[in-house]
């Protein structure tokens, strides 16, 4: 018959619990044979989440330098941004979303005082979505935009 012995780590001061189960059934767990080494919490990444879980997270976003020569600062799943006008940029998708009903927050550093500002999402389709910035009724350029999406 194996033993089961539980070692503390002599430097440790941390208290480890093993609760069992609210339920009268037995619940067993059988270990590899070999050493294992638990921690690091759960795994979050993208290749482990279920068809549910999917749209719970974010599926693209960038950050931008909108004036000038428009260049992305930081993104994940958006291949470029195109400058369709002034105040007025397109986000395009690395991988294209399931369909173009994703929800999309857009939001802006603008160190302008009393200014009326907007941001408005635009035609989305599942390669892109068309972003712009108003001041009042202007559209304007702006150093430094944002967009997330949600969705399938």
């Amino acid at each position: 018959m194996s033993k089961v012995k539980i070692q503390g780590n002599a430097s440790g001061t941390g208290v480890v619990t093993l609760t069992a189960p609210n339920t009268n059934t037995d619940r067993t767990i059988t270990l590899p044979d070999g050493d294992i080494t638990l921690g690091g919490g759960a795994d979050t990444s993208l290749s482990n989440l279920s068809a549910t879980g999917e749209n719970k997270v974010c599926q693209a976003w960038v950050s931008w330098n909108g004036t000038g020569t428009i260049s992305i600062i930081d993104s994940f799943n958006v291949s470029s941004i195109t400058d369709l006008d002034t105040g007025l940029w397109q986000p395009n998708f690395t991988n294209a979303m399931v369909n173009a009903t994703y929800t999309c927050f857009v939001g802006q550093m603008n160190n302008a005082v009393d200014n009326q500002c907007s941001n408005t999402a635009y035609s989305r389709t599942t390669s892109k979505v068309e972003i712009g910035h108003f001041e009042g009724n202007l559209r304007r350029d702006l150093a430094l935009m944002d967009v997330l999406v949600f969705g399938d």
